[in-house]
C-alpha cells in the first residue's frame, strides 16, 4: 500500500513552521493515543503514522530530503539521509511527546524539558475586622503575617555551613528524568531531586535543608474610605514566596465589618431606628438624629404613626466607586409605655376614653370596617 503524504497526514501545508506542526501533532496525537483508545486498531495504525510523518518533518534533513525525494529520500533501506528513527530527529518528538503524554495523564515536566519547575508562591489570606466609622472614614493599621525569610545560617542554599549542594546525578542536575515505556519517552520531575537539580548531602540544622526560615511580618494597610464587608484589598508580593526562584504570591485582606449598635449599612445608604413616646408622637415635635458625622434633626409632624421613615439626604456613606453619599433613613418606632404606677394607668384610662372619637384613630376605624366586611 502507497503511503501517505507526510503533510496530508498532519493537515499542514508544506511551508508549515514547527510551531505548525507541533500544534498538528499535538492535536491528532491526543485524539489517536492508544491510551484513549484502547481496543482501536485503527486508531493505533493512525497514531504511528502521525507520529512517523511528525518525526520526519520535524528534522531538517531529513523533511528536506522528503521534499525533494518524497518516501523515498526517507526510506532508511534506501539509505541518503542522516539519522535514523532514533536519530538526530528523535529528541525535539520525545520533547514534544512528553507534553502529549503530560497532558493525557495530568503529569508535569521537569526544568530541563518545554516546561519549568519554577512556581508562584500561594497566596495569602488575611481577615481584617473594622468598625463602621472606620469603614465609612477610611482607615490605616498594622497587621502581623506569617512570612518565610532567606534562613541566615546558610544565606538560603539549604546546605549546612562549610558545604555546598551538590548536582543530583539521577537527572545532572537537569530535575527531570526520562522513563522509556515501550516506544514512549516520558520526561518527569526528578524523584530524588524534586525537580531542583540539586542533593543537600548535609542539610542546615537551622531551616532543615528548606533554606528558609518561618518569620512574622508587620504590614500596614489602608482601608479606603466607604470600603463595605466582603471586600478585599490586595497587597502584592506579600503571599508565601516562590518555589526555585518563582514570584511570590500575594495577600489578600478580607475586610469583616463589625455590627453597629446603631446602623445598618444597606450599599452606600445608612438605616436606623428613632424611638419616640406615644406624646410626642401625638403632639410632634423635634427630635434629634444620629449620624456618622455627627447629630442631625427632624421635625416630627402631630400624629406620627410607629413605623414612619424620614430620609436624610447625603448622610449615608461614600463608597468606593461612588460619586456621592448615600442617605440616611430614620425608621420612627413608637414605644409604649411600661412598668406604670396606678395613678398612671388611672390617667391613661382617662385619656382613651376623652379619645373614643373614630376620628382621633382613622387606622383602628379603617381596621374594623376591613374586619367587618371580612365576616359578612
Amino acid at each position: 500500500m502507497a503511503k501517505r503524504d507526510y503533510y496530508e497526514i498532519l493537515g499542514v501545508a508544506k511551508n508549515a513552521t514547527e510551531d505548525d506542526l507541533k500544534k498538528a501533532y499535538r492535536k491528532l496525537a491526543m485524539k489517536y493515543h492508544p491510551d484513549r483508545n484502547p481496543d482501536s486498531k485503527d486508531a493505533e495504525e493512525k497514531f504511528k503514522e502521525v507520529k512517523e510523518a511528525y518525526e520526519m518533518l520535524t528534522d531538517p534533513a531529513k523533511r528536506d530530503a522528503y521534499d525533494r525525494f518524497g518516501h523515498a529520500g526517507v526510506d532508511p533501506n534506501a539509505g541518503g539521509f542522516p539519522g535514523g528513527a532514533g536519530g538526530q530527529g528523535f529528541g525535539g518528538f520525545a520533547d514534544v511527546f512528553g507534553d502529549i503524554f503530560g497532558d493525557i495523564f495530568g503529569g508535569q515536566r521537569g526544568a530541563g524539558g518545554g516546561r519549568s519547575n519554577v512556581y508562584r508562591g500561594a497566596d495569602l489570606r488575611y481577615a481584617m475586622e473594622v468598625t463602621l466609622e472606620q469603614a465609612a472614614h477610611g482607615y490605616t493599621s498594622e497587621i502581623r503575617v506569617p512570612s518565610w525569610e532567606e534562613c541566615e545560617t546558610c544565606r538560603g542554599s539549604g546546605a549546612k555551613p562549610g558545604t555546598k549542594p551538590k548536582v543530583c546525578q539521577s537527572c545532572g542536575g537537569q530535575g527531570a528524568v526520562r522513563v522509556q515505556q515501550g516506544f514512549f519517552s516520558i520526561q518527569q520531575t526528578c524523584p530524588t531531586c524534586r525537580g531542583s537539580g540539586k542533593v543537600i548531602p548535609e542539610p542546615c540544622t537551622t531551616c532543615e535543608g528548606v533554606g528558609r526560615v518561618k518569620k512574622n511580618k508587620t504590614l500596614e494597610v489602608k482601608i479606603p474610605a466607604g470600603i463595605d464587608d466582603g471586600m478585599r484589598i490586595r497587597s502584592a508580593g506579600n503571599g508565601e514566596p516562590g518555589i526555585n526562584g518563582g514570584p511570590p504570591g500575594d495577600l489578600y485582606v478580607e475586610i469583616r465589618v463589625k455590627e453597629h449598635p446603631v446602623f445598618q449599612r444597606d450599599g452606600d445608604d445608612l438605616h436606623c431606628e428613632v424611638p419616640i413616646g406615644i406624646t410626642t408622637a401625638a403632639l410632634g415635635g423635634m427630635v434629634q438624629i444620629p449620624t456618622l458625622s455627627g447629630r442631625a434633626e427632624i421635625e416630627l409632624p402631630e400624629g406620627t404613626q410607629s413605623g414612619k421613615q424620614f430620609r436624610l439626604r447625603g448622610k449615608g456613606i461614600k463608597g468606593i466607586r461612588s460619586s456621592y453619599p448615600g442617605d440616611l433613613y430614620a425608621h420612627i418606632v413608637v414605644e409604649t409605655p411600661v412598668r406604670l404606677n396606678e395613678k398612671q394607668k388611672q390617667m391613661l384610662r382617662e385619656l382613651d376614653a376623652l379619645l373614643k372619637d373614630p376620628k382621633h384613630s382613622p387606622q383602628t376605624r379603617g381596621w374594623m370596617d376591613r374586619v367587618k366586611d371580612f365576616f359578612q
